[in-house]
């Protein structure tokens, strides 16, 4: 057991972008700053980042996937092998823009050329690990955190979610060919972070809630792919990703999508929960449950002893904060469910899946992350 396992406060991972970041990528990206000097920008962003997380209290920190114009660059970036070009600031607002605020909001630019992962892409030829982007953010953080430094990695079931299989055949005739090359280079990058020392990695799979989805379910039908097929291989990617790294904590992130404060999915947990955590050998589960679209937390049932739940009970995508009665009265019912020792605190997202990010000020951010702590203490007292 590592002492990660078991922490009460966590973060999800992204950050709203500083104003200043912002100005600094747009000028990078039209020539206008160099690559050093843009930089040096990051690397003040991210001591902010750390700052204001450790001032919380946290007991972990992120980067803020400060580099990342969408959180799924993760991987997007770190492969050679699709057929890709890359995204901007620019097309990040395109494809957030006209959705209003907590509706249901459908990707405008999915099979758009862009960065694989946030576009559906085909490939041209196998998957190579080109650089380690996660590697990369860890190394620029951990030299100014005093607090374990999480980091982020996007998994293989939204990998393959958004993989234009039929138009890659010639190279991965199967998606268990597609998914075993994923996986092996998924473990290489998460090796390479354990040898830097990193202790914890969080694998982000959104896409898990599209197996409770209607319309994401008849989006996969039309695509001809068998969604429960889909789901037992994801199941099985995810375990065989995390297979002996002893000394790091995993973390999965479940929710439902997360684009200027939009969602993109809605169902509950119950007809995945069985499966999901008696096949995931993670050690923490961190799970949207700020709305009523996510359901009850009756699937918690299911959770193995010795896992720890992660509520994701404060949403990132709105300014009103959470009283403190509300947040101890929620994880008082789960707890009929899941032992209270089992269970933790945490946003229900990130404030920045994206350069975009929610709407929501960095002070509404600041704010959310102390009540995290607030209501933490409070109710296990440490």
């Amino acid at each position: 057991m590592n002492e990660l396992d078991h922490i009460r406060t966590d973060v999800v991972g992204s950050l709203l972008r500083p104003a200043a970041w912002k100005e600094a990528r747009l000028r990078f990206e039209s020539g206008l700053m160099d690559a050093g000097e843009f930089a040096r920008v990051e690397d003040d962003c991210v001591k902010g980042h750390i700052a204001l997380q450790e001032a919380t209290g946290l007991d972990v920190v992120s980067d803020g996937e400060l580099s990342r114009l969408n959180f799924q660059d993760s991987f997007g970036l770190s492969v050679s092998g699709y057929e890709a070009a890359r995204d901007t600031v620019a097309t990040q607002q395109r494809r957030a823009a006209g959705g209003a605020p907590l509706s249901r909001w459908d990707i405008p630019d999915l099979a758009a050329p862009g960065t694989p992962v946030v576009h559906r892409r085909p490939v041209k030829e196998r998957l190579q690990l080109t650089r380690n982007v996660p590697l990369e953010e860890y190394r620029r953080a951990a030299p100014h955190a005093r607090k374990p430094v999480k980091v982020t990695l996007i998994g293989p079931d939204r990998v393959a979610q958004r993989f234009a299989h039929a138009a890659s055949r010639h190279v991965y005739p199967s998606m268990d060919d597609f998914m075993a090359d994923v996986v092996a280079v998924q473990r290489r990058m998460i090796g390479e972070l354990a040898a830097a020392g990193c202790r914890y990695v969080q694998i982000d799979e959104p896409g898990y809630t599209a197996y409770v989805d209607e319309p994401s379910l008849a989006a996969m039908r039309g695509r001809g792919e068998d969604p429960a097929e889909s789901f037992s291989r994801s199941l099985r990617a995810n375990a065989m990703l995390i297979e002996n790294f002893p000394g790091i904590t995993f973390g999965i992130h479940l929710c439902r999508g997360n684009q200027r404060s939009m969602w993109h999915r809605e169902g509950a947990y119950d007809a995945i929960a069985e499966r999901l955590f008696g096949e995931l050998p993670h050690q923490r589960f961190l799970l949207e449950y700020d709305s009523p679209r996510a359901g009850s937390f009756a699937p918690l049932r299911f959770v193995p002893r010795g896992r720890t739940v992660v509520l994701g009970l404060v949403s990132s995508k709105v300014p009103e904060l959470e009283p403190l009665d509300e947040i101890r009265r929620r994880v008082d019912e789960a707890a009929r469910l899941v032992p209270l020792e089992q269970l933790a605190l945490s946003p229900q997202c990130g404030f920045g899946s994206d350069a975009v990010g929610n709407l929501v000020s960095e002070d509404d951010q600041k704010r959310k992350l102390q009540r995290v702590v607030e209501a933490a203490r409070k109710i296990w007292g440490e």
